[in-house]
């Protein structure tokens, strides 16, 4: 079976013998009409529950990357929990050992911001991100304007009632 590629460059064909014959189809050529657009019909209805299943697919996948995300974020909650158990029995008993693992606390230092606001600005970093504004390229372009290095794209995109 032909791909829908194919069948579509084979109808292109067709469709110019046709305009060359002044539009007066043979009965070959009729043949070749009617199954092209029978093959066509069988792939496009192929090719699009293929789509729709693939579509499913990710959203099955999106669903599960939900459930993971959920199930991940409370094994941390856990490990914390149990890690400030831990933490404060060392604090209260000591430093001690149970079967081969060590239980100790070490110090660390952190810096905690207490009011940003009063900060003075020689500790700020400042972040600038930068992108195109494709709102106001567009306004412009379509009013007729020439922008270096941008142009009006007009894409053909699949529509399926």
């Amino acid at each position: 079976m032909s791909t829908l590629y194919e069948i579509s460059e084979e109808l292109l064909a067709l469709f110019s013998e046709l305009e060359d014959s002044d539009g007066e189809p043979t009965e070959e050529q009729l043949e070749r009409l009617n199954i092209s657009e029978k093959e066509l019909k069988y792939k496009s209805v192929a090719y699009y529950s293929v789509i729709k299943e693939n579509e499913s697919f990710i959203n099955v996948l999106d669903d599960e990357i939900k459930r993971l995300q959920a199930k991940k974020k409370k094994a941390n909650k856990l490990i914390e929990s149990l890690s400030n158990r831990l933490l404060g029995a060392v604090s209260l008993f000591g430093n001690f050992e149970a079967g081969t693992h060590s239980f100790k606390t070490r110090k660390s230092t952190v810096v905690d911001i207490e009011d940003e606001s009063v900060i003075p600005e020689d500790y700020f970093k400042i972040k600038t991100t930068q992108s195109v504004d494709k709102k106001k390229l567009a306004v412009d372009l379509k009013a007729g304007g020439v922008i270096q290095g941008v142009r009006l794209k007009t894409n053909l995109n699949l529509k399926i009632d």
